[in-house]
């Protein structure tokens, strides 16, 4: 009997009912499911009968048997099943000589004979280089031009109210108390209190 080859990149989702395995890309770990196989009836009285007389019947059910017991008949059908299962996956991978991963037609390069781990296609790199780029030159750009108003800084923002501390908005008297909002202008320049001048007192810059 032939060892049963292309076995690592699967997940076996057989039950006593029957067989079904599911084949993944080892690079993107997309994949296909296989169609389910009805394992033939007489396997699943086998099994049943192997349950009750190894555990003396403490096990009825179909969940415990396949955990428990499977017998000699059901594990063969199993292998036939998995041998048809690869041969109906098998044309949808290729094996990369490189580094023995199983991958589908989108982490191939057939160009290269290679999977794209190994041989990246250049032409999806250079679109993917220009984005790159492009967004880096983007937040550069964005960096450079002023996007906060200079005159909204030449006087002290008060949040809060002096006397109750409650939230003033940018009003010029408090809405829960009437208390007036102080505020300080401050020189565009050097920032020096300007006590609302035309002409800052510390260095003269006009405001």
């Amino acid at each position: 009997m032939a060892l049963i080859q292309f076995v690592r990149n699967h997940n076996d989702l057989s039950t006593d009912r029957g067989f079904q395995f599911e084949f993944f890309c080892d690079r993107c770990g997309n994949g296909y499911q296989t169609d389910f196989q009805d394992a033939p009836a007489n396997l699943l009285t086998d099994v049943l009968g192997a349950a009750g007389s190894i555990f003396g019947g403490l096990f009825s059910t179909a969940a415990d048997v396949g955990q428990r017991a499977r017998s000699a008949a059901w594990e063969k059908a199993r292998d036939d099943a998995f041998r048809r299962a690869i041969e109906q996956a098998k044309p949808h991978f290729t094996k990369c000589k490189r580094c023995g991963h199983w991958v589908d037609a989108d982490c191939w390069n057939p160009d290269r004979g290679l999977c794209k781990d190994c041989a990246p296609d250049l032409d999806t790199e250079y679109s993917v280089a220009q984005t790159e780029a492009a967004i880096e030159q983007a937040r550069e750009k964005a960096r450079g031009v002023e996007y906060v108003k200079t005159e909204k800084f030449k006087e002290t923002i008060v949040a809060t109210c002096s006397n109750c501390g409650a939230d003033v908005k940018g009003a010029k008297f408090c809405p829960e108390c009437g208390t007036p909002v102080k505020r300080v202008a401050k020189c565009k320049k050097c920032g020096a209190d300007t006590g609302g001048a035309k002409f800052c007192p510390e260095c003269g810059t006009k405001q």
